[in-house]
């Protein structure tokens, strides 16, 4: 059984060597794929560095400029599928998502296709958020939940874990959404091509180094995003 990580950056040099080397150190064995979006901060040059001691298991993309969330995972999904791995996960590089939440997540796809690490499955598990941006996650989620019937607690959750057979049916080319309206437009697509969706509780903690890459501009097309999905022509990829 083969794991890969993938963990999209933009400026993270406070964290990412951390997370690198927490990962690494791991009893089960995850390989990590780090999709840096030209960090002017050099992320990238640190995973480099760490690439010495770690080997196969550290992987890199560098793409030119911030393209954005959902296409750092389309291109890290591809990159999963072309080499062959049987699970994938994704996570932030922030350590707002426990390192320690990875096995549990894996032990619940031995059942499930799609396991999402939830902050809102039993009650509100989110740590030092302001109010507002707190009722606005938890909300989203709610309002995710009655535009499209999904039952999911938490749809904008950005801690997945993915069966291969679920991205191979996905016609990734074909994901519109690229903000954190991304994470729904996935989960939304493999719970109607009849994948079946976990939730495993999470205590989700913000961030304590680097800077949040939450806009309005994201929220919007998330907003907006979500109206039409009910509308959409959803097929497994050939």
């Amino acid at each position: 059984m083969r794991r890969l990580i993938i963990i999209p950056t933009y400026n993270e040099r406070e964290n990412v060597v951390k997370m690198i080397r927490r990962l690494m150190s791991m009893s089960e064995s995850f390989d990590l794929l780090i999709v840096d979006d030209g960090s002017p901060d050099g992320t990238a040059d640190l995973v480099r560095a760490e690439q010495v001691s770690y080997g196969e298991r550290l992987h890199l993309i560098c793409r030119s400029g911030k393209l954005g969330l959902g296409t750092a995972y389309i291109a890290g999904f591809k990159f999963a599928l072309e080499q062959g791995y049987d699970r994938v996960f994704e996570m932030d590089c922030d350590f707002s998502h426990n390192p320690d939440d990875l096995p549990r997540l894996d032990a619940m796809l031995d059942n499930t296709d799609v396991v999402i690490g939830s902050r809102y499955s039993q009650g509100v598990n989110v740590v030092n958020w302001s109010m507002g941006r707190l009722l606005m996650s938890y909300f989203a989620s709610k309002y995710v939940r009655i535009v499209t019937r999904m039952p999911v607690a938490d749809a904008t959750a950005g801690f997945v874990g993915y069966r291969r057979e679920v991205l191979e049916a996905i016609d990734l080319d074909a994901v519109q959404m690229n903000g954190y309206g991304f994470q729904i437009e996935m989960k939304y697509t493999a719970w109607r091509l009849g994948f079946s969706i976990g939730e495993l509780s999470i205590i989700f903690i913000d961030r304590e180094e680097g800077t949040s890459k939450m806009s309005s501009g994201i929220f919007g097309e998330a907003f907006f995003g979500v109206l039409k999905l009910p509308f959409r022509t959803i097929k497994r990829r050939q």
